[in-house]
């Protein structure tokens, strides 16, 4: 993944925390009340970059505290324990659970981004408990160096004059690329045995066996987006750059498995994840068997994670949207109002997510939140 990496907006961040969720019923003009909107309920607080959670067994939630390299798991009554902890390190995300065993994505990252990356295995018992040692599964690293399922695909100003892309300067977008070597696994999910991972430096939906073979499932394709004359400014980029098409990195972020096996998956644009190019996050279908890729919702910023009914309804956490939305054909429309979400779950009743991943500003301590989201009206649609 070669993309321009935006550090998150303060403003955006202080906006998103001082968003205040009314749970009281609304009632209409005429007296009737309308249907009781999403109540948001504290779980756990205090939790640092919990960028993903997965649902346990009698009640356990499993959360990546990712920065510090914690696999936490928060019991009933709200009460975190540490499962594991990354010896070098390395982040720890993209927590999954299946069939008795805790699957996590860790990944050591060094000054031009991810140098090691794995994805482990922890077994339990029928009570959620930690049996043994984690287990690594796969070296998606090793796989991405010696792969590189996007190495191929080309982006950039893909259908720009010689004479133009002559004039952009060397910096951290390139005029034109190809896909380069980088692994960073964001998210898992396990179905059957058989693992899938949303590899956001691959930009590839991968997939492991039982005994740890990887295969390429799908590439996700080039995004498209315009370039505005503010844009082309922040990078020093000649006039002639301004309305032509650049088609960045599909950055995947969530990977769940939805009816009939066909697998969800949510992106980040790549370049600005922001909407200063519009809001270019989207959820993709994509074919476990055939790879075949189609999206399905778009307008999304900042899609960080995704889950899915059993009845096909796909919501979507937005962090930088500061919302947890429904996604349609005609674009998402907001299900509940919280302050950067990214982890998010459906328990067959309502939803689990991680809000406050991020500090709002500079001074403020981490303070992560694990809710649970009690839909109303939304329920089971």
């Amino acid at each position: 993944m070669r993309r321009l990496r935006t550090a998150l907006p303060a403003s955006v961040a202080a906006a998103a925390a001082a968003l205040v969720l009314v749970a009281s019923p609304a009632v209409a003009h005429g007296g009737k009340p309308t249907p009781r909107p999403p109540v948001v309920t504290d779980v756990a607080t205090g939790l640092v970059t919990p960028l993903s959670l997965a649902v346990g067994p009698h009640g356990t939630t499993y959360v990546t505290q990712n920065f510090p390299g914690l696999l936490t798991a928060v019991g009933r009554d709200g009460t975190p324990s540490v499962l594991y902890a990354s010896p070098d390190g390395g982040e720890v995300g993209g927590v999954s659970y299946a069939d008795r065993r805790i699957t996590f994505t860790e990944t050591q990252l060094g000054e031009e981004g991810p140098v090691a990356s794995e994805v482990s295995t922890l077994r339990t018992d029928r009570w959620g408990n930690p049996t043994g040692a984690p287990r690594v599964l796969a070296d998606t690293f090793a796989y991405e160096r010696a792969k590189n399922p996007d190495g191929r695909t080309a982006y950039g100003l893909l259908r720009t004059g010689r004479a133009c892309l002559a004039q952009i300067p060397a910096g951290p977008l390139p005029a034109r690329y190809t896909g380069i070597a980088d692994s960073h696994p964001y998210a898992t999910t396990t179905v059957r045995g058989t693992t899938y991972v949303a590899d956001a430096g691959a930009n590839a939906i991968l997939s492991i066996s039982e005994r740890g073979k990887i295969r390429t499932v799908a590439v996700l394709p080039p995004q498209p987006a315009v370039v505005t004359a503010e844009f082309a400014a922040s990078l020093g980029w000649p006039d002639c750059a301004v309305g032509q098409t650049y088609w960045f990195e599909a950055v995947p972020t969530d990977v769940e498995v939805g009816p009939r096996g066909v697998l969800y998956v949510t992106t980040l644009p790549g370049g600005p994840e922001d909407d200063s190019l519009g809001a270019r996050g989207a959820v993709y279908t994509v074919d476990p068997w055939k790879g075949k890729v189609r999206q399905v919702a778009s307008g999304f910023v900042g899609a960080t994670n995704l889950a899915v009914t059993d009845q096909g309804t796909v919501y979507v956490s937005e962090l930088l949207g500061g919302r947890i939305s429904q996604a349609g054909r005609r674009g998402p429309s907001t299900v509940v109002e919280v302050p950067l979400p990214a982890g998010l779950e459906w328990t067959g009743k309502g939803l689990l997510a991680t809000t406050n991943v991020l500090p709002a500003d500079d001074t403020s301590p981490p303070d992560g939140h694990l809710v649970r989201v009690d839909l109303g009206k939304h329920r089971g649609r």
